[in-house]
């Protein structure tokens, strides 16, 4: 599985994560993103030891799109100030299986990790260990087809929780297209890391050492974004 690297210095790493691929190590032992950029930069014989290289953010296996790694302590340091901070940006699109009530909006609810069965779910405000979530939505497109109504829709993810847009989503009967851990349509189907309607199409920071604004696009890759015509938004 090939990684496209849309830039690289002394301090990170750009690049589109395939879907299917996990970021890091899990207990599938298929060849992860955080390997694969590893023995990249091994390969480019920029170190004789393990290369320094630290994830500040995350995408789940079944989501493909941008991602940025830092390649020592002070940019990682950084870059993970930037998403505390609200600097970096991260937006998605992504098709859903249902309607959403306005054109433009904000959710915001307080998501409970669940580590025994890994997932999440909208718990009420001030239950225990609950995180609150943040994102919002500008709706593209409605479509009618044979599989029902489709809206495409394109999110800026303002905090970065567990599974988080999956599940605020689904919590107002708009799952993500092919989502069988969180939405209902597709729950019966088990393919195993089945790719979803979620990519992650661009994304926003302050370069860590020069300061200079950096932006990253990307159109959705990926049979589940057939279902669409792809415009560029």
């Amino acid at each position: 599985m090939k990684v496209d690297i849309l830039f690289e210095d002394e301090d990170i790493i750009v690049c589109v994560k395939p879907y299917g691929m996990p970021v890091q190590e899990d207990k599938s032992r298929d060849i992860d993103l955080l390997s694969y950029l590893k023995n990249h930069l091994f390969e480019e014989g920029e170190m004789e030891e393990e290369p320094y290289l630290a994830m500040v953010h995350r995408l789940d296996r079944p989501v493909g799109g941008i991602m940025v790694f830092a390649k020592n302590q002070q940019a990682a340091a950084n870059l993970s100030d930037q998403i505390q901070d609200g600097i970096m940006l991260k937006f998605y699109q992504a098709v859903l299986t249902g309607e959403l009530p306005d054109e433009y909006g904000m959710m915001e609810d307080y998501l409970l990790r669940d580590g025994r069965t890994n997932t999440s779910k909208v718990v009420k405000t001030g239950t225990k260990g609950a995180k609150k979530a943040r994102l919002g939505y500008e709706l593209l497109d409605v479509m009618e087809t044979d599989e029902g109504v489709l809206s495409y829709v394109l999110i800026e993810l303002i905090t970065g929780r567990h599974h988080q847009i999956r599940v605020q989503m689904a919590a107002r009967g708009a799952g993500i297209y092919g989502d069988t851990k969180y939405n209902p349509m597709f729950a019966k189907t088990k393919k195993k890391y089945q790719q979803i309607a979620l990519y992650a199409t661009r994304l926003e920071f302050d370069h860590p050492s020069t300061e200079e604004h950096m932006v990253f696009k990307r159109e959705p890759e990926g049979d589940v974004f057939d279902v669409i015509e792809m415009e560029d938004y």
